[in-house]
Parts: structure tokens; sequence; C-alpha cells
């Protein structure tokens, strides 16, 4: 019973929502803004409202999926060890693919221009959800264009009253400004670049070039040359590339 009472409002909905092939809102730890999941890459955008096949990021929260993807990543097991760091730290990337192995099916909403997008959902207070669904497409909890939601009630207002929410607002704490997830990109020398500046980097306090070598260096990652040159690649939020 007390296991019961720790849930968060909505959890249980959600989980069947999902089954159903709904797509619902969840909660991220801040600074980190809601998103939105769902079994299917259509549905995330139909959510959101935009075209229903534009790109969204999988969740590589599963081991064994992601232990099946592993050969069609262009990196060593090196750097794929430092991408699971990255994953855990709860940062988006863009991962390299290998032209010559195929990678599975289910990931090809994920892939643009050679590049698979990548999160980690996966949160403890929402462990239930992510358990029950090891393949989940994301997006922000927002409409392209907009602020994400930084809380349930925001989301709500956004999606209406008729979406799943899952709320750990009043459990769980956070102050400050919440944003979409940073965004990083690892070249096929296992090189790491700022691709969009996010929720991670801007908490820092650092400079973007600050973070990323530091988040490098935590990581075993190398910079990558393109991130040394004062035009690296860095996009705005609502770039189609985006984790939530």
């Amino acid at each position: 019973m007390q296991q019961q009472s720790s849930m968060p409002a909505g959890l249980s909905r959600a989980c069947r929502a999902l089954a159903e092939g709904d797509a619902v809102v969840v909660p991220n730890p801040a600074p980190l803004s809601y998103g939105v999941v769902a079994t299917r890459a259509r549905t995330v955008n139909a959510c959101k409202g935009r075209t229903l096949d534009q790109n969204v990021a999988v969740s590589l929260h599963d081991r064994v999926e992601r232990d099946r993807l592993s050969p069609s990543i262009d990196l060593s097991p090196a750097a794929l060890h430092g991408v699971v760091s990255l994953l855990r730290l709860r940062l988006s990337v863009l991962l390299p693919l290998r032209h010559e192995v195929q990678y599975p099916d289910w990931v090809a909403p994920a892939v643009r221009d050679g590049y698979l997008a990548a999160f980690n959902g996966y949160w403890e207070p929402t462990a239930a959800l992510w358990n029950g669904s090891p393949r989940l497409y994301g997006s922000s909890a927002n409409h392209t264009g907009e602020r994400p939601a930084a809380s349930a009630a925001e989301a709500r207002e956004i999606f209406g009253l008729d979406r799943v929410v899952v709320d750990v607002d009043a459990s769980v704490a956070g102050r400050g400004p919440r944003w979409s997830s940073t965004m990083v990109r690892v070249d096929r020398t296992g090189g790491l670049s700022l691709h969009r500046t996010g929720a991670q980097d801007a908490a820092s306090g650092l400079t973007a070039q600050a973070y990323l070598a530091r988040l490098a260096d935590s990581v075993g990652l190398s910079l990558s040359i393109a991130s040394t040159d004062s035009g690296a690649d860095v996009r705005r939020p609502d770039h189609r590339h985006e984790r939530r």
C-alpha cells in the first residue's frame, strides 16, 4: 500500500495509454522540461500538431534494445561507452550510423543524414512506464516553436485535459527554469561537438565551449575538430533533430 501511495499521479493511466497507442506527457528532473513519448513516432508528432513524418528521437533506456542497435553505430567500443555515459546524463545525442550495416527498423524515424537522434528518458519516479515500454519515441512537451512545458499544469494547458500527464511536481523538488535537453553530436572518430544548446549547458554556468570540454573529459571522449571552431554547429531548440 505504501508503494502505491507514492506512485506519481497519472502513472498507471500513462502506462495503459502507451499500451493502447496514445502519447503521454512525462516529467524529467530539473532543469529539464516535460516531454511527450509514444510507441509510434507519428503519434508523437500528431500530439505536437506537426507533420506526421517529422523526425523524432528514440529513447535508448532499454539495455537490450541498445545492445541490438550497437553494431549499427559507427563508433569504437570505447566511444560507445562514452555515449552510454552521455545518455545517463540525460543529454540528447546524435550518433553516426554505419553505411554497411542495416539498423533496426524501429529507429528509422529518428535517423537523418546518417545520424540517429537518441536520448534516455528513464527516471526512477516513473520507472514502471519505461520498464514497460522498451521502444519509445520522444520530443519536448510543446507545439513547435513554443516553450516546452515546465510543469504538469503547463502541459495540461498545452495539450488539454484529455491528454495523460504524469505529475510529479508535488513530490519532486526542482527550482529554476526548465528547458529541452542539450544535444551533442558524436562523430565517427569519437569527437564530441555541441549541436544544440539546452538545459544542461545553460545550468552549468559555463560558456558552451567550456561546458563541452568538461563534458568530453567526464565521459572519456575527445572534442571534435569542428567544436573548436567559432562556427561550430550549434542549433536552436526547435531544430528538426530535437530531443523532446
